[in-house]
């Protein structure tokens, strides 16, 4: 594994929430941050042509190999903006039309503690916690004391800042670790789950075999998982462009598919409790659900809440990136400031795509559980 205190790291305060002010911190070094940005980048330069993504087999394995380090130089450089554009719960969620964006959000980390039956006196892991949006609500929702597991120093200082701030330390705590080797004892902690986070690994048997370990004999993991849907053909060139967007935008090696992740689970000895693909358009309660995109998609309406989204649909965004190139320009942002805006973008625009032809969930619903005998 790579030492990820030795990689090139910008100049953050974990204290700061203006976005603004978070980007005059990263210009103290700018070089720092130009590396990061560098460094991240280059994973992913040799794949630009559209004859290269024919095959790309050596970067999806030169990828994977250096997955931690990818990972890590992807959060400190969006981390900010995701803060800024999306909030602290770093995922989609079943948009019921009903529904204010953050109830929805809300809504989709409680289902997770109703299905883990999470009650207070438990020990419960959040793998890949993000800065702690979701461990904070479902510590609020169930009274259970979660642990949120991150690789990414500054987003762990975030989680304690956010803890403390709003007076859940004693109920939220934060450990930096590597979910692909887990600092934690076997069989210790009731429940876990993982919210859009195990895509990052090489492979998902590595977090999900770590969860096994250090679950106690009867305990659940539930999880939602990004994957490509039977719908995606890896030899559509088009789709795959869709595909590789997704995957360079939100610093993922490679996606894996529904079945592999069904095997995966069942290789490693959990007993499958119930599964199902929440974004699939044809699945039950579609009809009360925006799809989950929606967000990054924009409706233009005047109503409250569209405006309360407009950082996220695309003229945000590009007011967003016009922002930043203006700072950079007259260097009161770091250089690659607007790299990185423009590499969210590419995100946001190919889930979207994703999204409309279903190539892609970012919501694979799963309950598994560690065998009592295990």
């Amino acid at each position: 594994m790579t030492n990820t205190s030795d990689l090139p790291t910008p100049v953050q305060d974990p204290e700061l929430t203006d976005f603004m002010l978070r980007l005059r911190k990263k210009n103290t070094d700018s070089t720092a941050h130009k590396k990061t940005v560098d460094s991240y980048s280059k994973y992913w330069d040799a794949d630009h042509s559209e004859e290269a993504l024919k095959d790309t087999d050596k970067t999806v394995a030169e990828r994977r190999q250096n997955s931690d380090k990818l990972t890590n130089h992807y959060y400190d450089l969006v981390t900010d903006f995701y803060e800024y554009g999306w909030g602290t719960s770093f995922h989609f969620a079943r948009m019921f039309r009903d529904s204010s964006f953050a109830q929805c959000i809300s809504r989709h980390e409680d289902y997770l503690a109703l299905k883990l039956q999470l009650k207070a006196g438990q020990k419960c892991l959040d793998v890949g916690c993000g800065v702690g949006g979701p461990l904070r609500e479902i510590a609020k929702f169930s009274g259970a004391h979660i642990t949120g597991l991150n690789n990414n120093e500054y987003q762990v200082k975030r989680c304690h800042y956010l803890a403390k701030k709003f007076g859940l330390s004693e109920l939220c705590d934060a450990v930096k670790g590597d979910f692909e080797n887990m600092p934690f004892a076997d069989n210790s902690f009731d429940a876990a789950y993982a919210i859009e986070a195990c895509c990052h690994a090489r492979h998902l048997e590595n977090p999900y075999g770590q969860v096994f370990r250090v679950l106690k004999p009867g305990g659940y993991f539930a999880c939602y998982e990004w994957l490509t849907t039977d719908r995606y053909d890896e030899n559509n060139l088009e789709q795959k462009k869709i595909i590789h967007g997704v995957e360079e935008g939100d610093g993922i090696a490679k996606l894996s598919t529904i079945p592999e992740l069904l095997a995966t689970l069942k290789q490693l000895g959990f007993e499958v409790i119930e599964y199902a693909d929440l974004a699939d358009p044809d699945g039950p309660m579609q009809d009360a659900q925006e799809p989950w995109y929606t967000p990054l998609k924009g409706t233009y309406s005047l109503e409250l809440e569209q405006l309360y989204r407009w950082r996220m649909n695309p003229l945000g965004r590009i007011m967003t990136t016009m922002l930043t190139s203006t700072l950079e320009t007259l260097r009161l942002a770091p250089p690659g400031t607007t790299k990185v805006s423009r590499l969210l973008n590419l995100a946001a625009d190919s889930l979207v795509k994703g999204g409309e032809q279903h190539l892609f969930t970012p919501m694979f619903f799963f309950l598994v559980r560690k065998p009592l005998n295990a």
